[in-house]
């Protein structure tokens, strides 16, 4: 008897919020559903009977059953037909109870954009419902069963390191070791210790062994972001790393033997920067066994709307304010935008909405100024999108537009703007902003 008074009073609870609300407990299973979830689905959601059997469809992939079976927030739409005979386009976010003991589902009906056939595919924290980019990561997936070196190729925010991890993972390498080094974040000097290790005295402050990303990276997978900033002496030495699968560290006399897989990224043309005297063509080589290029956000169809969407149920954990929707004028921006920072930078966009919006519906008012406005970005309203030239006068505009909302603070900035702090400083020396 206690259990259904418990069960009457959830259910009255979640009817008090007038929205379309499903309460599971640990095992996925339904304890309690509002009236308004019941009437969008057209039937009733019985007690006790596991949510994706009734929700969650059977295509062969399914986003929201993968994310209850691996206990982390998801948002995802699914096609379920209604006892009227009309299919439904059925939204659902779904978000962990605080005590880890249950879930809490929202529904809504998905608004009008993404086309209902488009299959949305979810890969290793990547989502997409993009016909080519689907067909990256399945090119991705094959390279990363084959043990050879990949070249990923992207504009920053695109998600670089994201894809460097799912091969990893893909690889029977997943159970050693992934590391990571940025190689425009550090001097040329530290950046050979942090990548081949140094033996205790090999220089001032050298006070122990350091055993470098490549030998902490042993049977796994290393990852170099940036490998282009590179400088011409390290590359030699890299490409002597890739050829006798041995290390020397700095001030060592024998060389050390090493297992590691190599995923390099860049945001730039590697043969450009060959053809420039700026990179060793034998490296390229080496690197480049399997080219991905991962476009950006602008060329992936309505994905940034599904990203948005992914991203507010995501980002809901962090804030008090709950966005249930998209209105029509806020998805407008979000479409009509270019994100040069691409998907960090529309994740920035969003806790930018959280915080100075209010209520479950998020507008165009929501968004940050320079979404809304192309003069703010340094655009003519209209203008072509072209990011190809490193001197765009438009992105030298939106970096100074940042730099002033940040009283001159390059982390702030760079976090306005979403990209990393050493990305910002690149392109103020590429595009010849004053760094004083």
């Amino acid at each position: 008897m206690a259990e259904t008074i418990e069960t009457l009073t959830l259910r009255a609870a979640i009817d008090g919020f007038d929205q379309a609300i499903v309460l599971l407990d640990g095992k996925q299973r339904i304890v309690a559903a509002s009236r308004s979830a019941e009437a969008l689905v057209g039937d009733t959601l019985p007690r006790g009977v596991r949510a994706v059997r009734v929700l969650c469809g059977a295509g062969e992939t399914r986003p929201i059953a993968e994310a209850l079976a691996q206990g982390r927030p998801a948002a995802g739409t699914v096609i379920r037909p209604r006892p009227d005979g009309r299919d439904i386009a059925l939204r659902i976010f779904a978000k962990p109870l605080a005590n880890a003991k249950g879930w809490l589902l929202r529904l809504a009906e998905d608004a009008p954009g993404l086309a209902l056939d488009d299959e949305i595919l979810e890969f290793h924290g990547m989502l997409t419902a993009d016909t080519g980019m689907k067909r990256l990561l399945h090119v991705a997936t094959k390279a990363a069963a084959a043990d050879v070196t990949v070249l990923v190729r992207g504009e920053t925010g695109t998600g670089k390191e994201l894809l460097a991890r799912a091969i990893h993972e893909l690889s029977a390498r997943r159970d050693e070791p992934f590391r990571a080094i940025n190689c425009a974040a550090l001097s040329p000097t530290l950046l050979e210790s942090e990548l081949f290790g140094h033996v205790r005295g090999a220089f001032t402050g050298a006070v122990r062994d350091n055993p470098g990303h490549f030998r902490s990276a042993h049977r796994g997978t290393l990852f170099l972001d940036e490998v282009a900033e590179m400088p011409g002496e390290l590359q030699a030495k890299l490409l002597r790393v890739i050829e006798t699968g041995t290390v020397l560290p700095v001030g060592a006399i024998e060389p050390i033997e090493i297992d590691v897989r190599l995923v390099a990224a860049t945001h730039k043309s590697l043969r450009e920067e060959v053809h420039a005297g700026r990179f060793r063509a034998d490296l390229m080589y080496r690197l480049r066994k399997v080219p991905l290029f991962l476009p950006p956000l602008r060329e992936r169809g309505d994905d940034t709307v599904l990203l948005a969407r992914h991203l507010l149920t995501q980002l809901a954990d962090k804030h008090v304010r709950e966005i249930a929707e998209i209105d029509a004028g806020a998805l407008t921006v979000l479409r009509r935008y270019a994100w040069p920072g691409n998907v960090r930078e529309l994740a920035n966009a969003l806790e930018y909405a959280f915080v100075v919006g209010e209520g479950p519906v998020l507008t165009a008012d929501d968004l940050p100024p320079e979404l809304i406005s192309p003069a703010l970005a340094g655009e003519p309203p209209g203008a072509p999108v072209n990011r190809s030239s490193v001197g765009d006068a438009g992105e030298a505009a939106r970096i100074l537009r940042a730099l002033e909302r940040s009283s001159g603070n390059r982390s702030e900035a760079a976090r306005l703007l979403g990209i990393s702090r050493v990305t910002l400083w690149r392109r103020m020396k590429e595009l010849e902003i004053a760094v004083g």
